[in-house]
């Protein structure tokens, strides 16, 4: 009986962790901007920062490509993957900490029967794609108790594979830009 009731309070404390890092997010967006002013280490920050939301999209994508056209766009796609694969641990512990945050929604059920029916593929096809959906995949990946390194590991490859393309495409904008001139 003890062991239930600390199961759950720490399903809970995982929760309110994700939904306050969320809250501290919001809040303090306009403080983040400043980050733009330390370069790599500004785009891991903006990254992890704008992926650490749940359900509410941050454009940390833009750091991404905009740092691809100023600096090695390797080690910007790379940093960006980092950032971005730590922050949406969020969305997993708010999936792992309660069920209730996914009842009756379309998008939902759609994602938790690619879960159930392609398992680690979804996680990682969805990280690949710019979309505002993988924060669904990060709950219902919780919801479903997939481990936590499994999970990690799937999205950080999905998301180097695309902040390495939105990087380059960034270096090559730049490029075109500055042949313009």
């Amino acid at each position: 009986m003890a062991q239930i009731k600390r199961k759950n309070f720490i399903k809970l404390l995982g929760l309110i962790l994700a939904i306050l890092i969320s809250f501290f997010i919001l809040l303090f967006k306009d403080k983040f901007a400043n980050l733009k002013n330390y370069g790599y280490l500004s785009i891991f920050l903006l990254n992890l920062l704008g992926n650490a939301t749940i359900i509410l999209p941050a454009p940390a994508i833009l750091a991404t490509y905009a740092g691809g056209g100023i600096f090695n766009p390797i080690i910007v796609g790379l940093l960006s993957a980092l950032g971005a694969t730590i922050g949406e641990i969020t969305g997993y512990l708010a999936g792992y900490s309660s069920r209730y945050l996914i009842d009756d929604k379309k998008i939902f059920s759609k994602i938790q029967k690619w879960m159930d029916k392609y398992g680690l593929w979804t996680v990682f096809v969805l990280a690949i794609i710019p979309n505002p959906f993988f924060d669904v995949a990060g709950i219902i990946a919780g919801i479903i108790h997939l481990p936590l390194p499994f999970f990690l590991l799937v999205t950080l490859a999905g998301k180097t594979i695309k902040f390495l393309a939105v990087s380059f495409l960034g270096a090559g904008s730049a490029s075109v830009l500055q042949g313009l001139k």
